[in-house]
């Protein structure tokens, strides 16, 4: 393992927490002994392309700091190599932090924490999705919340949570269930009428939406959450438990477990770990072990999951 890192840095992280967290994590591993190299962008294609020629030159870590967006972008980078990533979640949801019980908004724990599982010779090998050439870690969302996010993006005179909170309600006001055309592992495709279907590798989105609240990062499979053609008022009963993750005993939502999935809907956008995707159709594929998270030691004896040898 070499003793120099990357950190890769969103400056714009969490309405400006990501430069204020670059410090604190950059002193927390230069106390453990470790140099620190700090890589910006210009715009999300230089910073990506910045981060894969440090993994390409064979860094010992790259430490994302910023939000989900960020450690979107760090997957990119990461993915299918040796070279462990740290996480420094200061972003607005940091869903792919909390599904791996990361320090949240706190850089000093987080910059910490890496060190030690550097110095301690260990990470955690997880699952990713993969769609095309493009890699997610927590939920890819598709319906009713993916119309959500494409109407917020456009709500350009507001800012902040409530301008989600608006276009969820004027997406209800709009609602009616979408066509989907289905396949699970490569069996029959199926047309169902659904609010929405989120394919989860992690369990939360939208900063701790417990969507897919059963899903295992390490299993293999996706954790598939279907949530069927229910009215504007049973959506509103349903849609607040997601936040405890007891929808999933509702009549209305199915969850399948599977490696693959296909999925097609007329005028539907996909997005993954919050970042916009693309328009349906698409096929995403469960990639078991694509990359190595730093995280806590385990308790000792054996533990699965855990793999030796930064």
């Amino acid at each position: 393992m070499t003793s120099e890192i990357t950190l890769f840095v969103n400056p714009t992280a969490g309405r400006g927490r990501g430069a204020h967290a670059a410090q604190p994590a950059a002193s927390a591993l230069r106390d453990a002994g470790f140099s620190v190299r700090t890589v910006l962008g210009e715009d999300a294609d230089d910073a990506l392309r910045r981060a894969r020629e440090a993994v390409a030159g064979g860094t010992g870590a790259l430490i994302a700091v910023g939000g989900d967006g960020m450690m979107s972008l760090a997957l990119q980078a990461v993915a299918g190599t040796t070279i462990p990533l740290g996480v420094v979640a200061v972003g607005t949801g940091n869903d792919f932090a909390r599904a791996l019980g990361l320090p949240i908004r706190d850089p000093a724990a987080a910059g910490r924490l890496a060190a030690q599982a550097l110095k301690g010779g260990t990470a955690r090998e997880i699952d990713l999705g993969r769609v095309g050439e493009r890699w997610f870690g927590s939920v890819l969302a598709s319906g009713f919340d993916s119309r959500v996010n494409d109407r917020g993006n456009r709500m350009r005179w507001v800012g902040g949570r409530f301008k989600y909170d608006l276009a969820i309600l004027a997406e209800l006001a709009a609602f009616k269930p979408i066509p989907y055309r289905v396949g699970l592992d490569g069996g029959p495709v199926r047309e169902i009428e659904a609010t929405l279907i989120a394919v989860g590798n992690g369990t939360t989105y939208g900063g701790g939406m417990r969507i897919c609240a059963d899903a295992v990062m390490d299993d293999g499979l996706f954790d598939v959450t279907v949530v069927g053609d229910c009215s504007r008022t049973t959506l509103l009963k349903v849609f607040p438990r997601v936040y405890r993750g007891t929808h999933l005993d509702h009549p209305k939502v199915t969850v399948h477990r599977v490696s693959s999935i296909e999925l097609a809907a007329v005028g539907v956008t996909a997005y993954a770990d919050g970042e916009r995707l693309g328009a349906l159709p698409l096929t995403a594929h469960c990639v078991p072990g694509a990359v190595r998270v730093l995280v806590p030691a385990p308790p000792a004896g054996p533990s699965a999951g855990i793999s030796a040898g930064i």
